[in-house]
């Protein structure tokens, strides 16, 4: 502790010559705020663990060691009255009765979590960007159920600066906000995800229960619902009336029976016409504001935070003109769904109600994208080759007849300088080599790679693998399939497949080939891609570096050999 009051003794000395670095600290985000509360609300207690910023130790000088107190200015006072002080007059928890009573659990310096500006979520902090804060724990008891809870920032002056986020039974009530006046907590301690703030603005950004949202696409319309376990049950029977955690071994047979339940639910119309929709996959999520990703395998899950995620997929044979989903599972909980149709560019969101209950897409492209191969220029023909070759020696031939000519006089190395002449003025016009480090080489490399990537933009398998063989040959066709299929897939997204959006070519150096045919080239491009689903678009954006080597088949440049030397996600 004597190291706790000589860290804390050096700051406050910061603190008090540097006033400038205050106005740096405070931002409209909450989740960088000089102090950070994250309340857990449990059975018999609510927990709050504290990250307090040195400009805000005065709101918090009662919890500081009388030696910090009293260096504040403050004369000195017995250290447990400060702290009960600090439960009924600082920080303050209370029902509608009072002030809850409470005890310091922890106190101490160190590093300051840094979080997602969006998510909140938590962020690796590299050593020389580290900043002590004082973390404290602490206990506010609770005496049965509350229907109330009234969370109240301290009022000194100046006011610290509060971020504050709070959990009831693992679930977030709230995103990250403010905590600069009194909030009122309305507590449902049948289900917690209904626990909200009775001011609006609180509430966090997923509070539905279930969503819906339509994706359309050239090959297919994709239908993606989310919905909780707990409130399915209202619905079908999966066995969870009495529980609190859905088991790992019992999270298959759940899924299995809300993806049989819900294939007749939510019909999809596409150009006018009832669609038959395919079940693609179900899986247990884990949401924040930012992603939404699948919940490993073998893990056990909270009745309260649980949330499924279940895609129906509809193949059309183009992009269709419009579609629509009707919401049909109203109820007393579930009266308002968020939904939005999704196309490439971008989501219209809406929201359901019973007397608004179909999402409609209408599709007002202008230039939608279609997917299908870039035409590749043909590689120069034989002849053309024989001629770029050969425009070397008929000059040396032209040359050889002159200087034989104006000895001779003969009509032979005459002929032979006409002929010579012809060769080197067809050779310049028709003559090509077979790849010229040139602009038009590097046009070659880089289509081909867009082929190979915007083959994967069908839907079906064959005619992904159909379409991949017109730009790549030989053994190397199975091989770029499935390596280009893995690497598109988002693991976390339980296997969604990216769409690549851009191909970029950041170096490239062109030699000749092994063969008269072929040629090779060392490459190194960027792939930017994205799938959006359950709610969000994902990005990924990956490097590589590869040794190519790039043949003439049958008049097509194809892709025979990849020697990838180094991957690397951005």
């Amino acid at each position: 502790m004597t190291n706790f009051f000589r860290l804390v003794s050096v700051l406050l000395g910061l603190f008090s010559t540097c006033n400038t670095l205050a106005d740096a600290l405070i931002t409209n985000r909450s989740m960088f705020a000089t102090t950070i509360a994250e309340y857990y609300i449990q059975q018999d207690q609510v927990r709050v663990e504290l990250e307090i910023g040195m400009h805000d130790l005065p709101a918090f000088r009662n919890l500081m060691p009388d030696e910090i107190y009293e260096k504040m200015g403050n004369p000195p006072r017995p250290y447990a009255e400060r702290v009960a002080e600090f439960f009924v007059k600082d920080l303050v928890i209370a029902t509608r009765e009072g002030a809850l009573g409470g005890r310091l659990l922890e106190i101490g310096p160190r590093a300051r979590i840094r979080r997602d500006p969006i998510s909140g979520e938590e962020l690796p902090v590299a050593a020389e960007d580290e900043e002590t804060i004082i973390a404290a724990v602490l206990s506010y008891a609770l005496q049965g159920r509350p229907p109330q809870l009234i969370f109240s920032p301290p009022r000194n002056n100046p006011m610290p600066n509060i971020g504050f986020v709070v959990y009831h039974n693992t679930v977030a009530v709230n995103d990250f906000r403010f905590l600069g006046q009194p909030v009122v907590l309305n507590l449902d301690w049948h289900d917690p995800w209904y626990t909200a703030f009775e001011q609006r603005t609180m509430r966090r950004s997923y509070f539905a229960p279930m969503s819906g949202f339509l994706y359309v696409e050239p090959f297919e319309v994709r239908k993606e619902i989310i919905v909780r376990p707990k409130d399915m049950q209202r619905w079908v029977d999966l066995g969870l009336a009495e529980a609190d955690i859905i088991a790992a071994d019992q999270r298959g047979a759940i899924l299995e029976k809300i993806s049989s339940f819900l294939m007749a639910r939510q019909p999809v119309t596409i150009n006018g016409e009832p669609a038959t929709p395919i079940l693609e996959r179900a899986n247990f999520l884990s949401r924040t504001l930012k992603s939404s990703m699948v919940v490993e395998a073998g893990v056990d899950i909270n009745l309260d935070g649980a949330v499924i995620g279940v895609i129906f997929v509809y193949p059309v044979p183009s992009l269709p003109d419009n579609a629509t989903m009707t919401w049909d599972m109203f109820d007393e909980r579930t009266a308002l769904v968020p939904a939005a149709a999704v196309d490439e560019a971008g989501p219209f969101k809406t929201y359901l109600e019973p007397d608004y209950a179909v999402l409609e897409w209408q599709n007002f492209l202008l230039n939608p994208t279609i997917p299908g191969l870039i035409d590749l220029a043909s590689p120069p023909s034989a002849a053309a080759q024989w001629l770029y070759i050969a425009r070397w020696w008929a000059l040396g031939l032209v040359l050889v007849s002159v200087v034989v000519w104006r000895r001779s006089k003969s009509n032979t190395s005459a002929v032979a300088s006409v002929c010579g002449l012809l060769v080197v003025g067809l050779s310049f016009i028709l003559g090509k080599p077979l790849a010229p480090p040139s602009a038009a080489t590097e046009k070659v490399v880089i289509d081909l790679l867009r082929n190979v990537y915007q083959a994967f933009d069908y839907r079906e398998e064959s005619d992904i693998y159909d379409t991949l063989e017109r730009s790549v040959g030989g053994d190397l066709l199975t091989e770029i399939y499935l390596e280009t299929r893995r690497s598109l897939e988002l693991a976390n997204q339980g296997g969604a497949r990216a769409k690549v959006k851009t191909v970029e070519l950041q170096d490239i150096e062109i030699q000749p080939g092994t063969d008269s045919d072929s040629f090779s080239a060392d490459v190194t491009w960027n792939v930017i891609g994205s799938v959006g689903h359950w709610g969000h678009v994902h990005t990924r954006s990956n490097q590589y570096q590869a040794e190519l080597s790039i043949r003439a088949v049958d008049n097509r440049w194809k892709l025979v050999k990849m020697n990838v030397l180094q991957e690397q996600r951005l």
